[in-house]
């Protein structure tokens, strides 16, 4: 693996831990951006929130990161309709709708962040 491949890495595993940790030191946060058809919302929660640190500490093995990487798009298609309706509640409040608004390309940019660790 080369330098920035490594780095890249480490990177994108730093960043799915902390967002996991997030779901649990931060609840009310993510709760507030489910959509209300999710059903029981604090569970959901903190299985998003696990599955984010189990596939970030993941990434750092070679036999499992390309399971880690799977879970991660998986992951990212099956938020993707909560930063929608995150973005919907911004724009009905009048508040952060350019944060949102850009959230939503940059699933792309996640989806093939991780993609390039998949194989």
């Amino acid at each position: 693996m080369s330098t920035l491949n490594l780095i890249s890495l480490l990177i994108m595993a730093a960043f799915y831990m902390f967002a996991g940790v997030s779901h649990f030191r931060r609840p009310v946060f993510f709760l507030s951006i489910t959509p209300k058809w999710v059903p029981f919302p604090k569970i959901v929660n903190f299985l998003v929130g696990g599955i984010e640190i189990i596939a970030g500490f993941l990434l750092f093995f070679d036999p499992t990161r390309s399971y880690a990487a799977w879970s991660i798009v998986i992951l990212l298609i099956l938020v993707f309709p909560a930063n929608v309706y995150h973005f919907q509640k911004a724009i009905r409040k009048k508040q952060h709708i350019l944060f949102t608004a850009m959230r939503l390309p940059m699933q792309l940019l996640l989806l093939y962040w991780a993609y390039g660790f998949m194989s």
